[in-house]
């Protein structure tokens, strides 16, 4: 009982903390805005801790922008795995219950089983309508019932086999959240690495070209180090729609950690490519970079591109080696440049890296 007691002190001192937060700065009591307070005031977020120390040195205050972004990169996708914990849980809950359906079926099936043994055996040795009556109007009351329980149990198959179909769904679409990147919307590291190995391995099989893109947001510490991490993050989905806009169809899009991004593409050649590759270039520069929370206008954003071609004896390892070369030699000749293996540049930083 003590400690159902300290547990409860524990979690409404954090409560107090959180609704303190809210009140003094002002903010909407809103269950997003509880939540971000009351995570903060636990400590068990550093990540969201900092970001928001941060932003309250800077600036004195968190707009609702702010909370929104801060939810969205340190909260939203803790959620996934107490999701999958649910849908679990429910698939468990389900089985039982269809388990126990099926075990009162069979309890039926037995007995029935042997209300017509029982009848066979007697309807042998009757000797009068009534006695055969008396075991036919049984044998119907059997019937009955067994009829009565297949239904029941049919129905609750339907059931289950919809309900199912739901859990399958709703696995589904964690599985596709949890391949994803929260801030950018782009498919995550561990999407990169399983996409990148498939579309090796079938380019290899084909003989198919297949190229790769590595960017990198030039002088991205600054921004964070000028504006924040919260304009950091705003820079990092600028650029992430900048190549959802500019990628269709089978070419595959990743953040591929930190301010670097991948792009995959498939049947695509060196020189195909390399237009890509300046065409998202181009179109990450052309978008302004404005301040959400002051509506102030922090320029223009450029990136550096490194890209690789795949070879015949190449692994996945190789591909991103020969990508990330070219992506550094982009940016030690001047950043804001689409660097390729047939670039001299490309050799000069291969031969600095073996000396």
């Amino acid at each position: 009982m003590v400690n159902v007691l300290d547990e409860h002190e524990r979690t409404m001192a954090f409560a107090d903390v959180a609704l303190g937060q809210i009140r003094s700065l002002k903010q909407t009591a809103i269950p997003r805005n509880y939540e971000i307070w009351y995570v903060y005031a636990t400590g068990y977020n550093a990540p969201l801790n900092k970001i928001i120390n941060e932003t309250l040195a800077r600036s004195g205050k968190l707009t609702e922008a702010d909370l929104e972004q801060i939810h969205d990169t340190y909260l939203s996708h803790i959620k996934t795995t107490d999701r999958i914990d649910k849908v679990g849980a429910r698939v468990i809950g389900e089985i039982d219950d269809v388990m126990n359906v099926l075990g009162h079926a069979l309890n039926m099936n037995g007995t029935y089983d042997s209300s017509l043994s029982d009848a066979t055996e007697q309807l042998s040795s009757a000797k009068s309508r009534e006695q055969i009556g008396t075991i036919v109007e049984r044998l119907l009351r059997s019937t009955g019932e067994m009829r009565e329980a297949n239904k029941a149990l049919e129905d609750r198959l339907t059931l289950s086999k919809h309900e199912i179909n739901n859990l399958q769904q709703s696995l589904e679409a964690i599985r596709t959240e949890s391949l994803t990147d929260p801030l950018t919307g782009l498919g995550n590291r561990k999407y990169f690495d399983r996409m990148i190995a498939s579309a090796v391995q079938n380019a290899l099989a084909s003989g198919e070209p297949l190229s790769l893109l590595l960017f990198d947001i030039d002088h991205f510490k600054s921004f964070n180090d000028s504006y924040g991490h919260l304009t950091g993050d705003q820079v990092l989905r600028l650029v992430g729609v900048s190549l959802k806009q500019s990628i269709k169809g089978q070419d595959i899009t990743a953040r591929y950690g930190g301010e670097e991004f991948a792009v995959v593409l498939p049947n695509t050649a060196l020189r195909q490519a390399l237009t890509v590759a300046d065409h998202i270039r181009h179109a990450v520069m052309a978008k302004e970079l404005k301040k959400k929370s002051t509506g102030e206008i922090l320029g223009r954003v450029t990136v550096s591109v490194g890209v690789s071609l795949l070879q015949q004896g190449d692994d996945t390892d190789a591909l991103i080696e020969r990508a990330d070369a070219c992506l550094y030699a982009a940016k030690r000749n001047g950043r804001n440049r689409v660097i390729c293996e047939a670039d001299p540049e490309y050799a000069i930083e291969t031969r600095s890296r073996v000396a």
